[in-house]
């Protein structure tokens, strides 16, 4: 079925969005976590009710919401899609400089301000598909902020879209902007009544045409070892020293397998991320992952194994093993709810694409909103290499991702 061809927004959004510094702080307890990824958020309920998004609004956790109003007799399920606005704390995001490479013709791109970044072809596969399209980069001074405000800038034009042109047939369409995913708190604080989706897609993947309906199941495992103190004078025989069991505890685990610098594919993998403590008492944290929930279990079993091994050569030390889960597979949910991925295929093919499932070795949004109540896979928004210098999108592809999210909301009402 035809549409009315999309004047497109989408590059001027995102070029624009792109140059507001937005990182958040894993080391900060503010809500969010930095103040400034709200001023990125109050521009865009600007723009949202510059389109005629009324009820366009940011609320006191820094998210943001916004409703489309259905303009059909159909009974439709209301949509969400989702996008974050905070950049990654990994690779600075101030005065981001983007560069737009017209008619990428295949060479190299060396970065303008340090010719030390490169994006080579044989690095970043996906370029061969980029030939004569249009690169967006940084400078090489910073990161880009494709992840996520290329999300971002889709939502905001397809939003655009669908305002200007009634005669598209849709439901409720709901937006949602939120802070905070790069460190793990993008939907702490949704408001899950307010938002009122039966059904959602975060904008967050790389690949044009891709669709990723499995993410990791994850824990966080913390081994807490109580040592025994003496002076170290007069420790011989008595001293039990926790840093040196906690460094005992690392180095027995799997060196050749179970490890991210090992696995790929969908092997899981056991990871510490964090050492600490004292003689007395030593703290590691680690992340387990793993597509299923027995496979972590397994994993946890063998750090628990490991640490109680190594515990006999401390006989007056203790250990103790707490596990918190982080997030679930959100195929768990989304297998209940077949229709939310197959629309999703359709609407990719619909804009000339070859739809690709696949299972994505990290989490999103969408894997914690699954569980809220949200079945919510995770579409791709052409972002790539995130978190570094190096990051890149081509504008052809944004384009096919406001195309994909117009062919969805068009795909529900025709099939409700």
């Amino acid at each position: 079925m035809s549409h009315p061809a999309i004047s497109h927004t989408v590059t001027e959004r995102f070029l624009r969005y792109v140059k507001i510094d937005t990182q958040s702080d894993p080391d900060s307890t503010s809500v969010p976590t930095t103040e400034k990824q709200k001023n990125l958020s109050r521009l865009l309920v600007e723009e949202m009710k510059a389109i005629g998004i009324s009820d366009a609004h940011l609320d006191e956790f820094g998210v943001v919401y916004g409703t489309i109003a259905s303009n059909t007799n159909k009974n439709v399920p209301t949509l969400c899609f989702c996008s974050h606005v905070d950049t990654s704390p990994d690779c600075s995001g101030a005065n981001v400089n983007p560069v737009v490479h017209k008619n990428y013709d295949g060479k190299d791109l060396v970065l303008l301000k340090d010719s030390s970044v490169v994006i080579r072809m044989s690095d970043f596969s996906d370029l061969k598909n980029q030939i004569g399209n249009d690169i967006i980069t940084a400078d090489g001074t910073t990161l880009l902020g494709a992840d996520n405000k290329a999300g971002v800038a889709e939502i905001m034009d397809a939003a655009n879209h669908l305002m200007r042109h009634p005669e598209i047939k849709h439901g409720v369409i709901k937006i949602l902007f939120t802070p905070d995913e790069e460190v793990g708190h993008g939907v702490d604080h949704v408001d899950m009544k307010k938002l009122g989706a039966q059904f959602g897609y975060t904008m967050d993947g790389e690949t044009a045409g891709t669709l990723e309906d499995e993410t990791w199941s994850a824990d966080l495992a913390v081994v807490t070892i109580h040592g025994l103190s003496a002076h170290p004078g007069m420790a011989k025989g008595k001293m039990e020293n926790a840093i040196k069991i906690a460094a005992a505890v690392v180095d027995a685990l799997p060196k050749d397998r179970l490890s991210p610098e090992t696995t790929d594919g969908r092997d899981g993998f056991v990871h510490p991320t964090n050492i600490s403590g004292t003689l007395e008492k030593a703290e590691i944290k680690i992340i387990v992952r793993d597509f299923t929930v027995s496979g972590l279990h397994e994993k946890e079993k063998l750090l628990k194994d490991t640490c109680e091994r190594i515990l006999k050569e401390y006989p007056r030390s203790v250990f103790k093993l707490e596990v918190i889960e982080q997030y679930r597979n959100m195929k768990e949910m989304l297998d209940q709810h077949p229709q939310v991925v197959d629309y999703a295929l359709e609407a990719i093919r619909r804009t000339g694409l070859s739809p690709s499932r696949r299972s994505v070795r990290g989490g999103t949004d969408g894997s914690r909103l699954s569980f809220m109540g949200m079945p919510c896979p995770n579409l791709y928004a052409g972002e790539h290499a995130f978190h570094s210098k190096q990051e890149w999108v081509s504008v052809q592809d944004m384009q096919k991702a406001v195309e994909t999210i117009v062919h969805l909301c068009m795909i529900w009402e025709e099939k409700s």
